[in-house]
C-alpha cells in the first residue's frame, strides 16, 4: 500500500466472474485494471489520449479474492518526449475486514498520441 494516504485512481469490488480455475481473481483482470489506473493518471497529468507500450516489474505478492475491494494507486514517475511512465500500486481490503494488503504493482509506460494514433509530445507542464 502507498506510504501516504491518497485517493486511488480506481477502486474495484472483485466479483465471481473475475475468478480463475483456482477460485482466486485471475491475474489478467488485475493487469487490466493496472493498465486502466495508469491511463487515468496519464490523462489527469495532461495527456489526452495514450496507448500502452510496456508493463514492467509485475510481481504478485498476495492472491485477491471475490469480495475484496481492490485499490489501484497511480503516480507519474517519468516523463519523456512522447511517453509517460506511471507506477501503479495495488492493495486489497479483505471482505472480512482488517488492514489492506499489498497485492502487486507495475510500472506502465504510455505514449501520448494524436487522433491518428501517431506519437505527439507530452505537454510541457509535466
Amino acid at each position: 500500500m502507498p506510504d501516504c494516504p491518497r485517493d486511488p485512481a480506481i477502486r474495484v469490488l472483485m466479483m465471481p466472474r473475475d475468478t480463475n480455475a483456482h477460485g482466486t481473481i485471475f491475474g489478467g483482470v488485475i493487469l487490466s485494471h493496472i493498465d486502466q489506473a495508469g491511463a487515468v493518471a496519464a490523462i489527469r497529468a495532461g495527456c489526452r489520449k495514450v496507448v500502452t507500450v510496456t508493463m514492467d516489474a509485475v510481481e504478485f505478492h498476495q492472491p485477491v479474492y471475490v469480495g475484496d475491494l481492490v485499490s489501484y494507486y497511480a503516480e507519474v514517475t517519468r516523463v519523456g518526449r512522447t511517453s509517460i511512465t506511471v507506477r501503479v500500486t495495488v492493495s486489497a481490503e479483505r471482505r472480512e475486514g482488517g488492514d489492506a494488503v499489498d497485492v502487486t504493482g507495475a510500472d506502465v509506460t504510455y505514449v501520448h498520441v494524436n487522433a491518428e494514433g501517431r506519437p505527439i509530445p507530452v505537454p510541457d507542464n509535466l
